[in-house]
C-alpha cells in the first residue's frame, strides 16, 4: 500500500512539472549545436565575463561565460512578449548584465535568467557542455 501512495505522489510531482515547463511563454524549440569559441565569431567567450550571439532557439540565443569552465546559454525571446512579435533581447549599455526586452521593458539577468523586473518568467535555458579547449555544446 505504501508502494501505491509514494508512486502516486511521484507520478504528481512529475506531472506538476510537466505543466509548469509547458506553460513557460517561450517556445521550446529543439537543437543542438557545438561552437568553436576561437572562431571569430565567438572569440568574445574567450575572456570570462564575456558573452556572444548564437544562432538556433526561438529568437536566438545569448550565451555568457561565468567562469573559466561555466557557461550559461539563454533564448533571447523575452517571456514577457508572450506573442513574439517583439525585437530579442538586448543587453543593457548601462548594466551590460541586464538583459533588456525592448517591447515591455522587462529586465532579466544574463548571469542566471531569473527575472528583474516586468516578467513572471525567467529566461529560457539551455544545456551547456564545455570540453574545457575550444568547443562549447549548446542544446536542449
Amino acid at each position: 500500500m505504501k508502494l501505491h501512495i509514494f508512486l502516486f505522489f511521484l507520478g504528481l510531482t512529475v506531472l506538476m512539472s510537466c505543466t509548469k515547463n509547458q506553460a513557460h511563454p517561450v517556445p521550446n524549440i529543439p537543437f543542438d549545436i557545438t561552437i568553436d569559441i576561437n572562431l571569430p565569431s565567438y572569440n568574445a567567450l574567450i575572456g570570462v565575463g564575456n558573452y556572444a550571439y548564437v544562432n538556433g532557439g526561438s529568437k536566438g540565443i545569448i550565451v555568457y561565460r561565468r567562469s573559466i569552465d561555466e557557461f550559461v546559454a539563454f533564448d533571447r525571446h523575452s517571456p514577457a512578449d508572450v506573442n513574439g512579435t517583439c525585437d530579442p533581447l538586448i543587453p543593457d549599455t548601462n548594466n551590460y548584465l541586464t538583459l533588456l526586452d525592448p517591447c515591455s521593458d522587462a529586465k532579466f539577468s544574463l548571469y542566471d535568467g531569473s527575472p528583474i523586473s516586468g516578467s513572471e518568467f525567467g529566461l529560457r535555458q539551455y544545456q551547456t557542455f564545455f570540453n574545457g579547449s575550444n568547443l562549447l555544446r549548446i542544446n536542449n
